[in-house]
């Protein structure tokens, strides 16, 4: 297998030297930083992190700030999500629409005060769209990529850990909701969230220098806890329905098609830029959408492009990631399939790397 070369166009991040010690042996490319995507085995890590505690570097979820009168103004702008009734500590998932309604990006907002948010992004390069908004509208406004990054604590025993290095208060912090919590003098937002259905936090470390001592702070707190360096799972975001921007959606594809209805506000979310073409969509409603799969055989390979899905010979669809799960003893997939297949329990077939499989349409992901 070929290797990265490294440079300073690829980042490195905050935690990297941790990353490296635990031994990391594997990475992927997001926003131009370094992701984790393995440590022992993609098995190994998933059954881990299902019954302890990891910490995950996820610097890679840059964020764009948005400081100023015109901030609030500018967040609604960008989604189509109403952003009325969120308040200073609360964080909304919010996809993120250009002018014809097709996804960019599908971000976590958090929101600060009235006057200044953070965008916490998925894999895109969404900082020059929200730049060329501001300008192009002449608001009030600065947007710039602070010195903030994303560490992740996820897995059941998180409260645990986060209660011994932050306080029992952590305990109380509620779903997409966050509190400031010191560490060392240093302030630490820190939201119960993650990029996983197994529970646990993100603290946003706002000074670089601070990310190793808070790293080694959560091993030697957790050293009876099987606290483990860990990442995104592949197994577990696909049981889960956890999407990825660039592979399961791109802006080709509206937030209705994704399975992000329920996120879009499209009459009352006044002042988005895709509000017109969302509206549209709303009315007539997607011709596709995304649909948990489940194919038949053995372990599948990796999914680096898109597998076809057929149903009598016609092609009614795709499949975006794929992978064996050992809970459930089967493929699970994400695919994108046509109102014609979409009803739970049809059944198709997805035109693998290893040849044909048969598979079945289902309406809810497995976790």
């Amino acid at each position: 297998m070929a290797l990265i070369s490294p440079s300073r166009r690829l980042r490195r991040t905050p935690f990297s030297n941790g990353v490296e010690h635990a031994g990391v042996k594997a990475y992927t490319v997001y926003n131009h930083m370094l992701l984790p995507t393995v440590f022992e085995s993609v098995e190994a890590d998933y059954r881990h992190l299902k019954e302890h505690v990891q910490v995950w570097d996820v610097a890679c979820e840059r964020q764009i700030e948005l400081r100023g009168p015109d901030a609030t103004r500018l967040m609604q702008m960008l989604t189509p999500r109403d952003l009325r009734p969120m308040l200073p500590g609360q964080c909304y998932y919010v996809p993120i629409v250009d002018e014809t309604g097709g996804m960019l990006n599908d971000p976590v907002a958090v929101k600060l005060s009235e006057d200044r948010w953070w965008i916490s992004i998925a894999d895109s390069d969404l900082l020059y769209w929200v730049k060329g908004i501001a300008y192009g509208y002449r608001l009030d406004v600065l947007v710039d990529e602070p010195d903030v990054s994303p560490l992740a604590v996820q897995g059941p025993k998180s409260d645990e850990l986060m209660a011994r290095v932050f306080g029992d208060a952590v305990r109380d912090v509620r779903f997409f909701r966050f509190g400031h919590f010191d560490f060392e003098g240093h302030d630490m937002v820190i939201a119960r969230s993650g990029y996983s259905k197994q529970g646990g936090f993100e603290i946003y470390v706002q000074d670089s220098a601070v990310g190793m001592p808070l790293w080694d702070a959560l091993f030697k707190a957790g050293e009876d806890l099987n606290v483990r360096a860990g990442c995104p799972n592949l197994i577990e975001r696909i049981e889960s329905g956890l999407l990825s921007y660039g592979n399961d959606m791109t802006d080709d594809n509206t937030p209705h098609e994704c399975g992000l209805g329920k996120f879009c506000n499209t009459h009352t979310a006044i002042g988005c830029i895709g509000r017109d073409a969302l509206l549209r969509v709303a009315k007539e409603g997607p011709i596709q959408q995304i649909r948990p799969i489940s194919i038949e055989g053995d372990r599948v390979p990796l999914c680096d492009r898109f597998w076809p899905v057929y149903a009598d010979g016609k092609r009614v669809g795709r499949v975006s990631s794929a992978t064996w799960s050992p809970d459930f003893n089967t493929n699970v997939s994400i695919g994108m399939i046509r109102m014609t297949h979409w009803d739970a329990g049809t059944r198709v077939e997805v035109e693998t790397p290893d040849g044909m499989r048969s598979a079945t349409v289902h309406e809810q992901f497995w976790n």
